[in-house]
C-alpha cells in the first residue's frame, strides 16, 4: 500500500474523524515510528507504526461501529469538547459510548438551534458525508419574525447571494401563522454556516427559533412511533444506515450492532 496522508488512515481505521485526527496530530498526539508528527505527513500504513496517546494502533482496533440519532436541545454545543466549558452532544450519552469509541457528530448544529444529529465512530462515513460534493436533504422548522410573503419565499426557494455565492434552490413553505411570527418548512441540500439564518436575516425576517426534524429519510418522529424526546438518541435502523452508505456510493457495508439505550 502507498504512503497516505495520517488523517485519512486515522478516519479510515475508525479511530476518529478526519477533523478530530487534525487537531490529534496538531496536538502532537500522534507518532509515527516514534516521532511526532505533523499535519499532512503521510505514512504506510503496512509498513509503518502509528500510535495515538504513545498507544499503537491498527485496523483490527477499530472499534464496533455505531449510528445514533441525537434529538440535541438548545444550549449544548455540536463538538466534543468545548475550552468555554459548555455541555456538549457527547454529555448526552453514557460513560460507555462517551469514553475510548472515537464517537464524534457529523456536522453541527448551532448552539441555540435544536433536533435531529447524527452521531458515529465510522471517519470514513463522516468524510463522505460532510465533503461538498455529497448533498444529503435536511428538514428545518424554522419561526421567523413577521410575515414573509409569497415574492420573499420565492427568492428564498430559488437561492441568494452569501458570502459572495448563491446557495443551491431549496424547498420552503409555509406551515403556521401566530401574531407576528411565521412556522416555516425548509428543506437544504447544502449546509453552509448558520446558512438558514443568515438567508432570513438578509431577507429580513430573522430567526426566532429553528429546529431540524429529519436528516434525508432520517426523522426524530418516524412513521408510527413517538418522537425521540430531546436529549434523547437512538441507534439508526438497518436501513437508515443502508441509506447513509448507498448516498456515498459505497459498495459494501456491514450493517453493525447498535448500542441498545434510547434515552438519557
Amino acid at each position: 500500500m502507498s504512503d497516505q496522508r495520517l488523517q485519512k488512515i486515522l478516519a479510515q481505521w475508525g479511530i476518529a474523524s478526519r477533523r478530530l485526527a487534525e487537531q490529534m496530530i496538531v496536538a502532537g498526539r500522534v507518532r509515527v515510528n516514534g516521532n511526532i508528527v505533523c499535519l499532512g505527513q503521510k505514512a504506510n500504513p503496512d509498513r509503518d507504526l502509528i500510535e495515538v496517546d504513545g498507544v499503537g494502533v491498527k485496523p483490527t482496533d477499530r472499534p464496533t461501529c455505531v449510528y445514533l440519532l441525537l434529538n440535541k436541545p438548545a444550549g449544548v454545543v455540536s463538538t466534543c469538547s468545548d475550552p468555554r466549558g459548555r455541555s456538549t452532544v457527547l454529555d448526552l450519552l453514557p460513560p460507555k459510548l462517551r469514553s475510548g469509541q472515537g464517537i464524534h457528530p457529523v456536522g453541527r448544529l448551532d448552539a441555540d438551534s435544536t433536533g435531529a444529529l447524527l452521531l458515529t465512530n465510522d471517519g470514513k462515513l463522516t468524510f463522505c458525508l460532510t465533503h461538498p460534493r455529497h448533498s444529503i436533504s435536511k428538514t428545518y422548522q424554522v419561526w421567523v419574525l413577521g410575515e414573509p410573503p409569497e415574492p420573499v419565499l420565492q427568492e428564498w426557494r430559488q437561492g441568494i447571494i452569501l458570502s459572495g455565492r448563491k446557495t443551491l434552490p431549496a424547498k420552503v413553505k409555509i406551515l403556521d401563522r401566530a401574531p407576528d411570527q411565521t412556522l416555516l418548512e425548509v428543506i437544504l441540500s447544502e449546509g453552509r454556516n448558520r446558512q438558514i439564518r443568515r438567508t432570513a436575516e438578509q431577507l429580513g425576517y430573522p430567526v426566532v427559533r429553528l429546529h431540524r426534524t429529519a436528516i434525508g429519510p432520517i426523522q426524530l418522529q418516524p412513521p408510527g412511533s413517538p418522537i425521540l424526546p430531546p436529549g434523547s438518541y437512538r441507534p439508526l435502523e438497518d436501513s437508515e444506515i443502508i441509506f447513509l452508505w448507498n448516498l456515498v456510493s459505497l459498495t459494501s457495508i456491514s450493517v453493525p450492532v447498535n448500542p441498545q439505550e434510547h434515552s438519557i
